[in-house]
């Protein structure tokens, strides 16, 4: 199906990597449902940005952690343009610190979001990608996921949890002819970056071997491509946008 007659369901998508995988699939002339939990403006004025480049999007409050809201913003999407034919599953947060002195709550939080919101968005969507035609299930995860991070045990065992996520899930749609897929991201230039030191930065950057951070459109243009018509010979794979970081 033409990216043109498809609907996107993009979450954590206000902001970042989000708001640009959004816009990316907007340009494609897909209908777009931005998903925020508290930013409202911020989806607001992500709508409002596409709407102004001739797209077609509509904002959709839900906390992923919550099974009622996330099924409250399938009704509303549902009446708005039909069933989903597209899941990136985007939305994650960070409670970084190192693990000896991580609370149990600081991993929970993170694992209700980055892995439970995962389960409550594609399981009430689930019929919706099953159904499509060649639907398509889009996990963001992550390098860390495959490389660890010092202070990020939580957020590493979330995102490579994603991993096995996407391939146990291509395997139950791959007869309906949908597919599953994961990104692992690199560092992107975001503002969550903008706030690590700038030393810091720069010991990551020596280890890019392309010399430079993701931008945005980086990993936009990839889950452009997996939600293609192009891409539906390709489920079950962690792809990788690091710059050749795990090389």
């Amino acid at each position: 199906m033409p990216m043109d007659q498809r609907t996107c369901l993009v979450t954590g998508a206000s902001r970042g990597i989000g708001r640009g995988i959004a816009e990316h699939l907007a340009s494609e002339g897909a209908n777009v449902v931005v998903n925020f939990r508290a930013s409202e403006q911020e989806a607001a004025d992500a709508v409002e940005e596409i709407r102004s480049n001739g797209g077609s999007a509509i904002a959709a409050q839900a906390d992923v952690t919550g099974r009622r809201e996330v099924e409250a913003m399938r009704d509303l999407i549902h009446d708005e343009f039909g069933e989903i034919d597209v899941l990136v599953n985007n939305a994650g947060i960070t409670q970084d610190t190192r693990f000896e002195e991580m609370t149990r709550e600081e991993w929970d939080q993170v694992m209700d979001v980055n892995l439970g919101g995962v389960f409550n968005v594609t399981q009430t969507f689930f019929e919706d990608i099953k159904s499509a035609d060649e639907g398509r299930l889009i996990n963001i995860s992550s390098i860390v996921g495959k490389q660890g991070n010092f202070g990020q045990a939580n957020y590493a065992t979330a995102k490579s949890g994603l991993f096995g996520f996407t391939r146990t899930i291509s395997l139950e749609l791959a007869r309906s002819g949908s597919t599953a897929n994961c990104l692992a991201p690199g560092f992107t230039q975001t503002d969550m970056l903008d706030e690590v030191d700038d030393e810091i930065q720069e010991t990551i950057r020596s280890e890019i071997p392309l010399g430079r951070f993701a931008q945005i459109d980086d990993i936009a243009a990839a889950v452009r491509f997996l939600a293609s018509e192009e891409s539906s010979y390709i489920t079950g794979e962690v792809i990788d946008v690091n710059g050749g970081m795990d090389l």
